[in-house]
Parts: C-alpha cells; sequence; structure tokens
C-alpha cells in the first residue's frame, strides 16, 4: 500500500526567486523524427568492448554487447572514426575515407554489427573527419608531388624569405595541439602546408571545387552503406582567411606563447564559407533522405560563441545541420555553478536558437574530463534529469549512464597526442585519455572488457564495483539513467512545454507540461547544504502533493514517495523528478524493478 508522506511545517527557509515559460510545445499530432525523440549514445570504439584480446575495442565487440544498448532505450548510436587511419589522432588522420581500419576488424564485420543494430531499430551514426586527412592519404601523397588534380586539394603557401634568406611560415597561425606553428615544410613541394591539428593531419582545402566534390562522395559512400547519419567534425575549422592575416594575441595568463590559446583564432575558425558548406551538405542529406523515404541526419562540432554557434543551425529557407552540438554543460558548468547560472545556460540556448530549431544537451564527450570529475559524482542524476528531460535530444558520452570517473592514466601510459607534445609536467593539463578509458563491465579481470592481458589505457582502478554488472543490481546512477531514458519517451517530454525556475540560488527546477497528461516538476540542488523548496509557490496550479516519479541515488526518496508541493527537502547534490499524477494512476511507465 502506497505510504504518503505529508510535512506539516509549511515554513520554507528559501524564496521563490524567478520563473519563465521559455518554450511553447508541439500539438498532439507532431510526430518527432528519430534524432528527436531518440537518445543519442557516443560509443568510443576502441573503448567500447574488445572481442579478440588485442585490448582494443572493435566492431565485433560492440557486436557482442548490442542488447545492452536496448536495455537503456537508446535509439542511435554514434561512432568515433573507423576509417582507415594510421593512428596518429586514434582515427581522426583518416588514410582512406571508404575503407575501415583493421584495428576495428573488416568491412563484413561492420555490415554486421549496422544490422544488428538496425534489426533493433538502432539508428547508426558515423564520425566523419571533413577538415583534414592524415599525410598518408593518397591525395597528400599526390598534392606533395604536384600531381593533377590533387595539387590544390591542400592548403599550401609559399615561405616568406627574410633579407638573410632565412624562411619562415606565411604567418603567425598556431596548431590546437601546442606544437608551436600551424604551418609545416614540405621538402618536396618546397612549400608550407597549414595544418590546423597534427603536423600528420594537413587540412584539405575547400577552395579547391573537387574536395567539396570528394567529400560529398564518401558522404553519399556511407549512405548507400546503411548509415543513418553523420556527426561532424571540428566543422568551424573548415575555412581560413584567405589573406593569411597574422591573428592577435590573446594575452591569456599561465600559458606559453606556442601555446594554441596565446591567439586569438579569428582568422582561422567560423568564417563565412564554413556556414555555406555546411548548408551544402544538409542538401546533400535531404536530397538523399528524399530518394530514400528516410531521415538522414548530421549534427556538427564547434566549441564557437553561441552566436556563431547558432548560424550553424541555418535557417528555415536555407537549414544547416540538424544541430550544432549545444556545449554549455561543458564549457560553463562546473562546481561553482548555481541555479541563476544553469537557468542562464538553458534560456541561452533555447531563446537563440533560430525559429523551428531542434536543441540538444551534451554534458561529455572524449575530448573533455567526465562528468563525475568535473562536477561532482552525486550531481550525475540531476544532470542527466537536465540532459533527457529539457525539450533536445540527449547525446549520451559512453560510461557516462554508469557515473564513471575519469581514470588516472601516468606519463609512461599516456598516448593522447595533446597530453604528449606538452611533455611530463603539463600533461595532465591537455591528455583527453583519462576520459577515455576501457567500459567496465564486470569486476573480472581488466572489468570483462578484454581477455587480453593488456588495455589500449589503463582500466578505471574502480571497477571491481563501479561496473555494469554490480550497479545493475542496486540503486545507482545506472538505474536512474534506465529511468530517465523511459520517461523521456512520454508525449510531455517529447512534446511539451517547459518553465523553467530558480527556487533559490542553488536549487534550479523546470517543468514538462502537455495538455490533460501528466505534469513533471523536476528539482535539482547544485549546492552544498540541505535546501527547503515551496513549489508551489513557483507554479500555482500544482496540486498540494506530488509523487515521486525518480530520484538520485542521494536523494533519500524512492518511486511512488509522495510529497508537499509547498515543502520539499532536497539534500545537496540531490534531485528528484516529480510527477502531478495521482497514486494509482500514474501507469504511464512501470518502474517497479528499479525501486
Amino acid at each position: 500500500m502506497l505510504k504518503i508522506i505529508i510535512f506539516v511545517s509549511l515554513f520554507v527557509a528559501n524564496t521563490l526567486v524567478s520563473s519563465e515559460y521559455i518554450f511553447k510545445g508541439f500539438d498532439d499530432k507532431f510526430k518527432p523524427d528519430w534524432w528527436q525523440s531518440n537518445i543519442i549514445y557516443q560509443i568510443y570504439v576502441r573503448s567500447f568492448k574488445d572481442s579478440n584480446g588485442d585490448g582494443i575495442g572493435d566492431f565485433n565487440g560492440i557486436t557482442e554487447k548490442v542488447d545492452y544498448f536496448k536495455s537503456i532505450n537508446v535509439g542511435a548510436v554514434w561512432l568515433s572514426p573507423i576509417f582507415q587511419s594510421p593512428q596518429d589522432d586514434f582515427g581522426y588522420d583518416v588514410s582512406n575515407f571508404k575503407m575501415v581500419d583493421s584495428l576495428f576488424g573488416t568491412m563484413a564485420d561492420f555490415d554486421r554489427m549496422r544490422d544488428a543494430f538496425h534489426e533493433r531499430d538502432i539508428k547508426v551514426i558515423l564520425d566523419f573527419v571533413p577538415n583534414h586527412t592524415s599525410d598518408e592519404h593518397p591525395w597528400f601523397v599526390k598534392s606533395v608531388q604536384r600531381k593533377e588534380p590533387y595539387t590544390n586539394y591542400y592548403v599550401w603557401k609559399d615561405p616568406i624569405i627574410s633579407e638573410n634568406g632565412t624562411r619562415s611560415p606565411p604567418n603567425n597561425w598556431l596548431g590546437v595541439f601546442n606544437t608551436g606553428s600551424a604551418w609545416e615544410w614540405n621538402e618536396v613541394r618546397q612549400q608550407y602546408y597549414f595544418h590546423a591539428f597534427q603536423v600528420k593531419q594537413p587540412d584539405l582545402n575547400y577552395r579547391c571545387p573537387m574536395v567539396v566534390e570528394e567529400i560529398k562522395n564518401i558522404i553519399l559512400f556511407w549512405l548507400g552503406r546503411g548509415v543513418d547519419g553523420f556527426r561532424f567534425d571540428a566543422v568551424n575549422y573548415l575555412y581560413e582567411r584567405e589573406d593569411l592575416a597574422d591573428e592577435g594575441k590573446s594575452y591569456k595568463i599561465g600559458i606559453l606563447d606556442t601555446d594554441y590559446d596565446a591567439l586569438v583564432h579569428n582568422h582561422t575558425l567560423d568564417q563565412p564559407e564554413t556556414y555555406e558548406m555546411v548548408r551544402v551538405w544538409r542538401e546533400l542529406l535531404d536530397d538523399y533522405s528524399t530518394s530514400e523515404n528516410k531521415t538522414n541526419f548530421f549534427m556538427v562540432e564547434c566549441y564557437s560563441p553561441l552566436n556563431k554557434t547558432m548560424m550553424y543551425y541555418g535557417n528555415e529557407t536555407s537549414p544547416g545541420a540538424h544541430f550544432p552540438f549545444n556545449f554549455l554543460f561543458i564549457n560553463s558548468f562546473d562546481q561553482q555553478s548555481d541555479a541563476y547560472e544553469v537557468n542562464n545556460m538553458i534560456k541561452s540556448w533555447m531563446l537563440n536558437m533560430p525559429k523551428n530549431k531542434w536543441a540538444n544537451w551534451v554534458i561529455g564527450n572524449h575530448d573533455n574530463s567526465r562528468v563525475a570529475s568535473r562536477t561532482n559524482p552525486l550531481l550525475v542524476d540531476g544532470l542527466h534529469m537536465l540532459q533527457t528531460l529539457l525539450p533536445g535530444t540527449p547525446i549520451t558520452y559512453y560510461a557516462d549512464e554508469l557515473g564513471v570517473q575519469d581514470t588516472y592514466v601516468r606519463w609512461n601510459q599516456t598516448v593522447d597526442p595533446a597530453g604528449r607534445n606538452v611533455g611530463v609536467l603539463r600533461y595532465t593539463k591537455f591528455s583527453r585519455d583519462p576520459a577515455r578509458s576501457p567500459f567496465p563491465w564486470d569486476n573480472s579481470e581488466n572489468a570483462g572488457f578484454t581477455n587480453g592481458t593488456k588495455t589500449w589505457l589503463p582500466v578505471n582502478p574502480e571497477y571491481w564495483h563501479e561496473n555494469l554488472v554490480q550497479l545493475s543490481k542496486f540503486k545507482s546512477h545506472l538505474r536512474t539513467y534506465r529511468q530517465l531514458s523511459r520517461l523521456r519517451q512520454i508525449p510531455t517530454i517529447l512534446k511539451g512545454d517547459l518553465h523553467v525556475y530558480v527556487l533559490s540560488q542553488w536549487v534550479f527546477g523546470f517543468s514538462r507540461s502537455f495538455y490533460d497528461h501528466p505534469t513533471f516538476f523536476i528539482i535539482i540542488n547544485f549546492g552544498s547544504e540541505i535546501e527547503k523548496v515551496n513549489i508551489k509557490a513557483a507554479r500555482e496550479t500544482l496540486p498540494e502533493t506530488l509523487k515521486v516519479k525518480i530520484s538520485s541515488i542521494n536523494s533519500g526518496y524512492v518511486t511512488g514517495n509522495v510529497v508537499s508541493s509547498r515543502y520539499v527537502i532536497l539534500r545537496p547534490k540531490a534531485a528528484l523528478v516529480l510527477s502531478t499524477a495521482k497514486p494509482n494512476e500514474d501507469d504511464i511507465v512501470s518502474f517497479s524493478e528499479d525501486n
């Protein structure tokens, strides 16, 4: 029998600060497309599951675990680069865009994996690298030799020759991976080539029409192999200012003159031509989708100022990407962030999107420290509530659903060029290895990731108790994530209105409502003290009692508890999903196995 718990005292220490209605939902006829209704799950292929004992994840390993994605209600997977590559930057240096790397298996293995996903109605998205290739790509080898039509496939420039005959690069542009100049001299061609990233990653020249056509053909090749969409890497780097003007100094403190952040990159990022190229790709995908009577999707990565990021959406008459990644909760959120800041982050995305565009929410990826380490492990559930229940598409980085933290990687274990380039004294500041360690499947040797003796990166030492098997047995981040992933499939979450509330300096709330469906009210305590909040003061139309639908692991509540809407006690870092549905009537989704 359901116990009803109502606190008699109605005194609330924190008064309402603000509430706003910021998003008008859809009507009942609205049917979201697959990329809108589903969670997109990022698989870092090298680290997901190894099937052959070499310590590196592969296609067959993913295929072994394909049912796991259904168990957490994932509707699309995004695979880190799988193309043939020397692996200087772990696949982001491509030597053949139409072949898969043998590290991961054969093309037949890829096809089996793709089919396994499709049989379970899960879409497959590839990580595509349009900005550059490997210096081992045949295009570059032929471009060095000035063989047509490849002569101008890359950004080649003559040196500056001083009065005493000294050769120097065309300008002061710097490489992203802190290697100094972004120009590399080639003795054979007697010119410099531009590389925004590693020396072994020469930038393609999109002012060459043949390059544009080559990239189109690669996109069509993979669409023809049954791929459902793409994530376009580092799109804001596509074009550089044609006159090669020097970039100004940033005057940031604590960096070296050769560090990328020493300059302001207004000449090498987000150039006007880049937005036009994104629109060209969208037109290509839309034409293919029309011909095949299905939706092919693409999202773009750009760590750009918000106003420039929004431009990657395009507009109603000339659409760009389906969406650019929303990195606000990676770039702007930390342990100092309070409810006001969270409120502003959400509003800044929702209110700045072009008309009729779709939001997305990212809290982790392969280039940043894991969310549990960047913020606080106890906040993982609350951030997943934000990510999955706000209007838009959630994008989950592999194993974040478990709440795993960064793995410390010693200097002699470091493999990421971003870390190795700066040396032993500074590598921990730049290395991305800690967020890329193998998925912890169980408590067996190497966390069940491989039956080999060595893994390409060390397994997190917490794997003995923080693994999929163990976390499935009791209240955990994983079980909370499963609850959230099911809840977001209902009409209120997919189609409903959004209100946001600052309930105190440290407690943020938002509600989702849709016609006569139950309303959901989500509250999160970002602070370090117990908070007592009056939700009804924020939204007077709420009933006197609300039902706990989902609770964070540290909340002290369980599914089915009923609380007074005038008095909710929230522990530090705790979060709740509350429902207006009456006891015994809330039968939308059954969570009994997760209580």
